[in-house]
Order: structure tokens, then sequence, then C-alpha cells
């Protein structure tokens, strides 16, 4: 059985963005492409009704290349728990109202069992100072938080 992957928007968006001038994004794409490319046959890949609805947003090509990126990957339920753990996150992590979906994310691979979370939300979601937060939230309300990293660091 392979490992899990729930795939947060962000992975999408760096996959078929535009080259960034930006020498530290430029690597995240790269490293996004590389992981989508070369090393994602080796992970079940899951994604949720948030991630389709956010990769709709913005520029109409660039959505229709996020969301041709996502066909065939496995879209996770929200369920009554999913919405509970996410309200329980978005008040423990002080999360603003634009960056409640995060929670969601975080709540839908974590009552999916889901073995690992990708993202490159290093504000609201792979951040040292959430991390500890995240997981004690998840625990708290009896389910395993993924292991939360970037493409850079799953591979």
């Amino acid at each position: 059985m392979k490992p899990s992957v729930y795939i947060e928007t962000t992975i999408p968006s760096y996959l078929v963005a535009r080259p960034s001038r930006d020498v530290v994004l430029a690597g995240h794409q790269e490293a996004t492409r590389d992981f989508w490319t070369h090393r994602r046959m080796e992970f079940d890949l899951f994604i949720s009704s948030y991630v389709i609805e956010e990769s709709r947003g913005g520029e109409a090509e660039m959505a229709a290349k996020r969301l041709e990126s996502l066909k065939g990957i496995s879209i996770l339920a929200d369920t009554p728990e999913s919405d509970a753990l996410a309200l329980r996150l978005i008040a423990r992590l002080g999360l603003p109202q634009k960056a409640e979906a995060d929670a969601y994310h975080i709540a839908i691979a974590a009552v999916h069992t889901m073995d690992f979370l990708l993202t490159w939300n290093c504000t609201h979601i792979n951040n040292l100072h959430m991390l500890r937060r995240i997981e004690e939230t998840c625990r708290e309300a009896g389910f395993t938080p993924p292991v939360i990293g970037t493409p850079d660091e799953l591979i």
C-alpha cells in the first residue's frame, strides 16, 4: 500500500504557474514539477472540494490548467467530523477569515487518515509556530495529524 498524500491548493498552483523570477519561488516551482513528474506515482494522491474550489479562482487560463492537473485524483468528502475539527483549528490557530479554508484542508486530511499533507502554504499550514498547535488540536479531537511538508521535504 502506498503512502497517502493530501494535495493542498498551492501544489497545483506552483505546478502550472508561469516561471517566477524570484529565485526562491522558482525553486519551489521546480521542486513541485519534479515531484509531479517523477515521484507522485509513489503515493496515493487525494484532494478535497476546497482544493477544486480554490483552483477555480484567479485567471481563467491558469485556473483551467490547475483543474486539468487535478483530474483523476480522488476527492475526499467533507464530514461532520472534519467540519468540527476545522472549526477547532480555526479557533486554536487564530486564523483570519480569508485563511479558514486552510483549517479545512488540515481537518479533511486528518479525518481521512492521510499520511502526508503536501503544501507550500508556510503561513498558515507548514509553519513551525502552527505545527505544534495543529498536531495538538488534531490529537485532542481524536485524530492523528498528517505529516505536513513541502515537495522538497517529501522527496
